[in-house]
């Protein structure tokens, strides 16, 4: 009994420290998320489809991705809303980039990382904005003559901010923020916590250090079943890498990780169909994976 009431204590040190250290981020993430969702958002997604329908030709992948990482909105939120972009003539190639950024990052995952430090902040930024440029590309230059994309099964998405006060209106998203990322973000600090404690750092770095490639790759798959929330992952990231994880193992996990997220991935197969989601999933692996490379090589 001694002995369980002394691991206990080991492991809430652990989570207290963790704690202390990412709740600030979370809450700033939460009130910036919600004060654009409340008083940005449709400027964004106006900004968007003006940008669609103009023939700004390749360049337009650009400010596509941007206003895909300015986007409050999570995947649920963005497939049927690319589906109404889709209705008034914004082409695949546009919407590929706005929503691989999108699912990749946002405004409120932004404040989050910035706990990861300035460097792992900046790696996950700039690498969302290449992979939705290269996605938006790609879809382009292989898709020109056919359909990437099938809504037919979504409907128009629905504004949950229009409470006619602005106070409540914020308050209510910021709830909703609350609720959907907090159960996961304290998930995240006890995960953490527990693997501080029983992990020993010297093998984790051995795997998910910067020598070889074999970490990337591993860091990559895990991506794949333990990501679950933004928020949530953060604690686990930044334990990770104080235990000796290289940036670019951090960075494949940061990509595989939003992008085959268990809750998005059925959407996802059916906005894209069986053949393109396999597509989907073989880029967004292999980017990861060749990011992951590239920023160990250099960084």
């Amino acid at each position: 009994m001694n002995d369980v009431i002394r691991e206990i204590k080991y492991i809430w040190s652990y989570f207290d420290i963790q704690f202390r250290q990412v709740f600030l981020y979370w809450v700033i993430g939460i009130i910036v998320g919600s004060l654009i969702s409340v008083f940005a958002k449709g400027r964004i997604h106006d900004s968007f489809e003006k940008l669609g329908k103009n023939k700004h030709g390749v360049l337009a992948l650009i400010p596509a991705a941007l206003l895909g990482i300015a986007s409050p909105l999570c995947l649920y939120g963005t497939v049927p809303l690319a589906y109404s972009f889709s209705k008034q003539g914004v082409k695949d190639d546009i919407l590929a980039a706005f929503m691989m950024c999108s699912i990749l990052l946002n405004p409120q995952l932004i404040a989050y990382s910035a706990a990861l430090g300035i460097k792992a902040l900046a790696v996950r930024i700039i690498s969302a904005f290449i992979c939705g440029i290269t996605a938006g590309l790609l879809v382009r230059f292989f898709f020109r003559k056919k359909s990437f994309f099938n809504f037919s099964s979504f409907e128009e998405l629905k504004n949950k901010d229009v409470d006619p006060n602005i106070l409540k209106r914020f308050l209510k998203n910021v709830l909703r923020n609350i609720k959907a990322t907090g159960p996961m973000f304290f998930i995240g600090i006890l995960l953490s916590a527990i693997f501080q404690r029983y992990v020993p750092g010297d093998s984790f770095a051995s795997l998910f250090g910067k020598d070889g490639h074999f970490g990337v790759f591993m860091a990559a798959t895990i991506g794949v079943p333990l990501y679950a929330c933004g928020g949530g992952t953060i604690p686990l990231l930044k334990s990770w890498l104080s235990e000796g994880m290289s940036l670019g193992s951090a960075a494949a996990f940061m990509i595989t990780g939003p992008s085959t997220k268990i809750t998005n991935l059925g959407a996802l197969k059916t906005a894209l169909g069986l053949k393109n989601f396999a597509l989907y999933l073989s880029f967004v692996l292999l980017f990861s994976f060749l990011t992951g490379i590239i920023i160990n090589t250099f960084i």
